[in-house]
């Protein structure tokens, strides 16, 4: 039926709980255990049934109970703490940033992502990529990092899940009501909601803005589901990831473009554009024709700008998992603003191929995010590598090794996933700096001040209550797929709130390998059925829709879970989200990570587990790769690559299975008279010790900050100096050495190495370089030196400048080195030549590389 007219109607709260309204719509208090506490106060069976929404408890709560608070002094004594709390957290005048570098009278950075994972009660991620965004959010609040977020906000999400009584996965699309969540429409002084217009295929569509505030950040979140859109344009925004390749470039074009002009109708004019994977790329075309209109600058000065003032990190460790758009598409969507480019159109469609001028291939939104970017990132030092030979294409002159693309490794907030049992314990025995400077190693230290028989009687508090709610989650799965009584009894005695608990929980993507545990179900059965040593399983995560083998693992799981010799062990809880994962990460013992090494490219669910005492037993993959030590944690093998993948999951399994028979039961269950397990608590300490002080997004955005957001600021303050001068230089420049590179060669190269060169000597080299058009100062000619392979092959060691020497009689250019010989044994050298100019953010970037023959 359609309604005549619709309105919103707002709760009438009590004037002395005003204050409520604004503690909810900052989602601070997803961190802030305190002011969980206080909503949590106003009915806590109504918290877990709307999902944790104070929004949503505010409009629901009954007005009796409302009043009642009202006069109660206890509670509004306690409002007005979190109230002050909030009040001075938001003045931000003694964050890190401002003591560091200043006041900020504008954002400097503005990051795109695809999803952002907050909180549960603002579905608008699906896994690890929107959760690190919401991180990266949180510690840039916590740093008073300027900076802020825009994504998309979508009117289903991502799905919720079930299962059938196959356990097979099913899905369904709640839809989000915005007004009852914690965000605000952005609107205009007059009050009209701000819309920005975009033209999609030669449709006008328009698009609204909310805003959600994180602490000191903001986030803006685009919708389309405006009622003057066709059906069609208001369903862009409708699922994350879902829909046809037509509905995710019309995705991205509103994320890239659309954001911008959403920043821009806010003034919020950021120096650094941030994207947190491809698909916001087309924010860089945007720029680009915002700066060509502007300050009258030509496409490739433009071009300047934008690259040297984008970062783009890249999550994905496959190319599958890169989304390209066919030129027919691409045209549709994209010809009216290539158009306004003018003569750079086919230029720019290019940057987004591997091989350019090939107009048949689709463009790849990596390789245009790689391309229009000036400092690009893996998510972990493997995945680092990962990268490099995954996009050598790009760059196919410059060894692997030296690709530019860099790593951050991923980190987690850590006050959005440790439980408030430990939290207490931290405060009591680190002190305050944990929170405040969790990448301080000083502070992680005092980890070993906590007394043993504490931390071990607060992690068994977080097991007990995740077995109490796994039990819960269980029943009513059971219960709503129809089960009998008989089942739902055995539902409530499953888990043993004192076993050893390992927790298996992430997206159900094949290369995860969820199964691999069960591969030997009569060897597992002795490990897990053991009367003096039990151990269980507890399982959790989603398939994508349309991952049928993805969802095989969970139905194979939930079948395996279902034979008597299980049916106690092992459990999979439905429709896993941020909630779920506390649940996991709090209250198990150890957590299980086993992908096919090297398709993880960091993996942070080890990492909350981390915060909480847990020990991660890993494949050596993405973070854990990095972060392993035999005092912190297990491996699984010695971080072997297979070809052979039946090979590859048999030794693993087995790998796994010894170590957890050998190693890890024993030390859980070894206790002494005191009944704690010691050995198992020392390397819980241990790990906090080791790694806490790393795996933090507090450390990961400061990293960011210093290595590409702030030298970002520099490079964009000096090319656009004087009317853009050094942009306008730096573009014509650029031009002049790509046309004459094809003539650049190394005519000789003389090595005068002595009949036994010894260590500690050197010896000089020469070269000539013919440069027509360029100057010894355009050139960067280096010697590399290394030692030889098995092949006889130079392993690059290290690069030494040449320095300019004069100009030959026939014309070319001479350099010149000393060599040291730091190393004996056999080596070797080479020499290549490369453009250099003070303004180039990498000496790579231009891809351009001559060597001698």
């Amino acid at each position: 039926m359609r309604p005549v007219r619709s309105y919103l109607v707002h709760p009438n709260l009590p004037e002395k709980l005003r204050a409520l309204e604004k503690l909810a719509l900052n989602l601070r208090w997803s961190w802030d255990h305190e002011t969980i506490s206080l909503f949590r106060r106003i009915d806590s069976a109504l918290w877990e049934k709307t999902e944790h929404n104070p929004v949503r408890i505010l409009q629901t709560a009954p007005q009796e109970r409302l009043d009642e608070l009202a006069r109660d002094e206890a509670f509004l004594a306690h409002m007005e703490r979190v109230q002050s709390s909030l009040d001075l957290y938001m003045a931000g005048n003694n964050t890190w940033y401002s003591r560091t570098h200043g006041k900020a009278d504008r954002p400097l950075v503005a990051y795109f992502s695809m999803e952002f994972g907050i909180t549960e009660c603002l579905p608008i991620y699906s896994g690890g990529l929107g959760m690190l965004a919401g991180d990266h959010l949180k510690s840039a609040s916590e740093l008073g990092v300027p900076l802020v977020g825009v994504g998309l906000l979508y009117q289903k999400g991502y799905f919720r899940q079930y299962l059938n009584a196959e356990g097979w996965q099913q899905e369904r699309y709640p839809i989000n009501d915005f007004h009852n969540l914690p965000l605000q429409l952005v609107r205009e002084p007059s009050g009209a909601p701000l819309r920005i217009l975009l033209d999609l295929a030669g449709r006008t569509a328009q698009v609204q803005v909310w805003r959600v505030q994180v602490g000191r950040v903001a986030l803006f979140l685009l919708d389309t589901n405006v009622p003057e859109n066709p059906r069609d344009i208001q369903d862009i925004t409708d699922e994350l990831y879902g829909g046809d390749t037509e509905t995710r470039i019309r995705q991205e074009v509103v994320l890239g473009i659309g954001g911008m002009r959403a920043l821009l109708a806010l003034d919020l004019r950021a120096r650094v554009y941030h994207m947190n994977e491809g698909h916001s790329a087309f924010v860089a075309l945007e720029r680009l024709g915002r700066l060509m209109q502007a300050h009258d600058l030509k496409l490739r000065q433009a071009w300047e700008i934008v690259r040297a003032t984008t970062v783009f990190t890249t999550h994905t460790p496959v190319p599958a998992g890169i989304d390209v758009f066919q030129p027919a598409l691409v045209e549709q969507y994209l010809g009216s603003y290539l158009e306004k480019l003018g003569a750079g159109r086919d230029l720019l469609l290019d940057q987004g191929r591997l091989h350019p001028g090939d107009r048949t291939e689709p463009l790849n939104m990596a390789v245009t995010a790689l391309r229009l970017s000036g400092w690009v990132n893996g998510v972990s030092r493997l995945h680092g590598k990962v990268a490099r030979a995954m996009w050598h294409d790009v760059w196919p002159a410059v060894p692997v090794d030296e690709l530019p693309i860099a790593h951050v490794t991923n980190g987690i907030h850590p006050g959005s996933w440790i439980s408030d049992d430990m939290r207490t314990l931290y405060d009591r025995y680190l002190g305050p700096r944990w929170s405040e400077e969790p990448g301080d190693t000083r502070v992680w230290q005092a980890v070993h001040q906590i007394p043993g028989e504490e931390l071990w009687r607060t992690h068994e508090r977080r097991r007990e209550r995740l077995v109490a709610f796994a039990r819960r989650r269980l029943v009513q799965q059971l219960r709503d797929r129809g089960a009998g009584r008989a089942e739902l009894a055995q539902a409530e005695e499953v888990l043993n709130p004192e076993a050893l608990t390992i927790g298996f929980a992430r997206r159900f993507a094949t290369y995860k390998r969820a199964t691999l545990i069960l591969r030997d179900a009569e060897r597992l059965a002795y490990i897990l059925n053991n009367p003096a040593r039990p151990v269980q399983l507890i399982f959790a995560g989603k398939a994508h829709p349309k991952d049928d083998e993805g969802k095989q693992l969970i139905r194979d799981i939930v079948q395996f879970a279902a034979r008597p010799e299980f049916r106690r062990h092992i459990v999979f809880l439905e429709d896993y989200d941020a909630s779920v994962a506390r649940y996991l990460v709090q209250g198990t013992d150890v957590w299980l990570n086993t992908p096919r090494r090297p398709r993880e490219a960091s993996g942070t669910s080890g990492m909350k587990a981390l915060f909480n005492g847990v020990l991660n037993l890993s494949i050596l993959d993405g973070w854990w790769d990095e972060a392993y030590s035999p005092r912190a944690g297990w491996a699984i093998g010695g971080g072997e690559e297979y070809s052979d993948l039946e090979l590859e999951d048999r030794s693993e399994a087995g790998a796994l299975y010894q170590r957890i028979e050998r190693e890890v039961v024993p030390l859980f269950y070894e206790r002494g008279s005191d009944h704690l397990p010691r050995g198992w608590i020392e390397r819980m300490k241990t790990a906090m010790e080791d790694l806490c002080p790393v795996f933090n997004t507090n450390r990961m955005v400061w990293q960011y900050l210093t290595e590409a957001y702030l030298p970002g600021r520099r490079s964009r303050e000096t090319l656009e100096a004087d009317d853009y001068r050094r942009a306008r230089a730096l573009a014509a420049w650029r031009a002049r050495v790509v046309k004459a590179w094809p003539d650049v060669v190394v005519v000789r190269v003389a090595a005068e190495v002595p009949d036994e060169p010894r260590v500690g000597s050197s010896f000089p080299v020469l070269a000539w370089v013919r440069a027509p058009g360029l100057e010894a100062a355009d050139l960067a000619v280096q010697v590399v030196l290394g030692g030889l392979d098995d092949r006889q092959q130079l392993v690059p060691r290290e690069n030494l400048f040449m320095e300019a020497a004069g100009i030959a009689d026939d014309g070319s250019l001479a350099f010149s080195a000393a060599v040291p010989c730091r190393t004996s044994g056999m080596q070797a050298l080479a020499v290549r030549v490369l453009p250099r100019h003070e303004d180039l953010t990498h000496p790579h970037q231009t891809g351009l590389v001559v060597w001698a023959s």
